[in-house]
């Protein structure tokens, strides 16, 4: 009992969030790619050889922690720095330091610098020569893309790990640690919490394990010790309503279904909504954006060709900018999609010529279409009776394209709406066929 209220004097005025901060890999969850059993880092770590690295990824996914463990690991001075308040004065006398512990206690110095992409190039450089010869281990971390932001002569010295947004179980995992544990979590309080909460927590948190522990830490404080922390407590800490969203449950299927179908259905206020739903559960942006665009082209089709140009561009500013202005782009290119004319033709006709190869039978490439690009094409008949369509007026001329058992089959049949109706219409002005 002493012990412990001697652990709760020591992190009393610490937050959760820091408290909860793993030490050993058995507690870094949600990051099994990167220190997993037979992982390349892990297997680094027990041979005591870590080499410099650089870690990327979101916020809240435990660089700063890994690195910390890996100095603990590996016995290794750490030093931590952040790059938007360190000069190059401070960098050269951290370098210098290093040098020192080598010579005087023969130990390695591990710098950890935070948000490195906020060093210009020559502060850059100034880490180059000491990375190079091995004076110090440096471990960058960064949200943003290292191939943009961190020098290539800096970035080839690195060996670049990725870390991924947490899962909403990993984040679960985290949070249960912190419900029972009673030394530096809130085990001492007996509090209760769902599974299913906790995992909301996390979908709410985007896979930011810092957030959700303040969450937690926030929520714990509202209630007595030996309650229970329910959706109530959570939308007074919060400001508003977590949503039972699970992404691979009915809830997730049922609503991205909805969502594809108002947009195919042609009703925007239905489509506002359930992308608005899909937003304020976490759902993942990218994902988002892929079903509007296959639904541009799958739904929209021929009738407003732009629509699916239009929502590739979201996708790829989407992607870009993230949450929350993404909301934007993504509402966009949903209405603009809901709201055009509607052809699933391109997605009949490509069906439907699938479906003919595979269980039909295939003929032959006509002899005029085959290629010519060898010699003694010619010889065997190929291309000799081809008519190139730009040497005959309106860029047409009547010729076979189909193979012979398949000439009059039919595969796309165009639908008369938007600008599907006046491209077919200049197609049958042009070659005089019909549709």
């Amino acid at each position: 009992m002493d012990n412990l209220f001697a652990s709760l004097e020591t992190h009393s005025f610490e937050p959760l969030a820091v408290r909860m901060r793993p030490t050993s890999l058995d507690h870094f969850y949600g990051q099994e790619k990167v220190v997993g059993k037979g992982s390349f880092l892990r297997a680094m770590i027990e041979k005591d050889t870590i080499p410099s690295l650089l870690l990327y990824g979101p916020s809240g996914t435990g660089k700063t922690t890994l690195a910390r463990i890996i100095a603990e690991m590996t016995h290794s001075r750490f030093v931590s720095l952040n790059a938007t308040n360190t000069g190059t004065g401070e960098l050269r006398n951290v370098i210098e330091e290093a040098r020192k512990h080598v010579r005087a206690f023969q130990q390695r110095t591990i710098l950890f610098l935070d948000e490195i992409h906020r060093f210009n190039k020559s502060q850059q450089d100034v880490l180059l020569p000491c990375v190079e010869d091995g004076t110090i281990i440096l471990i960058g971390a960064t949200t943003e893309n290292p191939f943009f932001e961190v020098n290539r002569p800096l970035l080839s010295r690195l060996r670049l790990l990725t870390l991924q947004a947490l899962s909403p179980k990993a984040v679960a995992n985290i949070l249960k640690r912190a419900l029972t544990d009673a030394d530096i979590g809130l085990g001492h309080r007996k509090l209760k919490a769902e599974e299913d909460l906790l995992e909301e927590i996390g979908i709410f948190v985007n896979g930011d394990a810092r957030m959700a522990l303040n969450i937690l830490e926030q929520a714990a404080a509202m209630i007595e010790d030996g309650g229970t922390i329910n959706g109530t407590v959570l939308e007074q800490v919060i400001g508003r309503r977590i949503y039972s969203y699970d992404k691979k449950g009915d809830n997730h299927y049922d609503t991205i279904s909805a969502f594809i179908k108002s947009m195919r259905g042609s009703d925007p206020q239905a489509t506002s909504y359930y992308l608005a739903k899909m937003i304020e559960a976490g759902e993942d942006p990218n994902f988002i954006a892929r079903r509007i665009v296959i639904c541009a082209a799958e739904d929209v089709g021929l009738a407003d060709p732009n629509a699916l140009v239009v929502a590739n561009a979201a996708a790829q500013a989407s992607h870009l900018v993230g949450f929350p202005e993404a909301r934007i782009i993504l509402s966009e290119a949903a209405l603009y999609v809901a709201l055009a004319p509607k052809s699933n033709s391109a997605y009949l006709a490509i069906d439907s010529a699938i479906a003919a190869v595979r269980h039909q039978v295939n003929g032959e490439v006509p002899l005029h279409l085959r290629d010519t690009h060898y010699s003694g094409a010619s010889k065997l008949g190929h291309g000799t009776e081809y008519k190139y369509a730009h040497n005959y007026p309106n860029g047409y001329v009547k010729q076979q394209y189909l193979p012979n058992e398949l000439v009059g089959t039919v595969y796309y049949k165009g639908i008369r709406r938007g600008k599907e109706k006046e491209i077919l219409s200049n197609w049958c002005e042009r070659t005089g066929e019909k549709i």
